[in-house]
């Protein structure tokens, strides 16, 4: 099993890193755009840094986000770092919750009659 890349993003931090790379492309784009004069570049980096949680099946999952977007006069920096929790399954795949645990509200309880 491989760990799945599109829940992986939207689990990192509660789903607010994925909020915060959506609004880094837009405004990376946009300042790209109104100041680059197609000569000025905007650079968005991803840095993943993967550490085992003592002895337990858990690693931390660092994440930083990078930005860098053309302004009139230069450019504007940001650096943003966050960590999440993660499960480590059967052949490495990561998700926030381990894969034994039942999911109790995607299946409704019925009522004996």
């Amino acid at each position: 099993m491989r760990t799945n890349v599109d829940d992986f993003i939207s689990e990192l931090d509660g789903g607010m890193f994925a909020q915060k790379l959506g609004q880094a492309l837009s405004d990376v784009a946009a300042g790209t755009i109104d100041h680059g004069k197609g000569k000025k570049k905007g650079k968005i980096t991803i840095e993943l840094d993967v550490q085992q949680i003592g002895e337990s099946h858990q690693v931390q999952i660092g994440h930083t986000l990078k930005v860098s977007r053309p302004t009139l006069r230069g450019k504007a920096t940001e650096e943003d770092t966050t960590t999440t929790p993660m499960y480590v399954g059967k052949g490495g795949k990561m998700t926030i919750a381990p894969d034994a645990q039942m999911d109790f509200l995607k299946t409704p309880a019925k009522e004996e009659q």
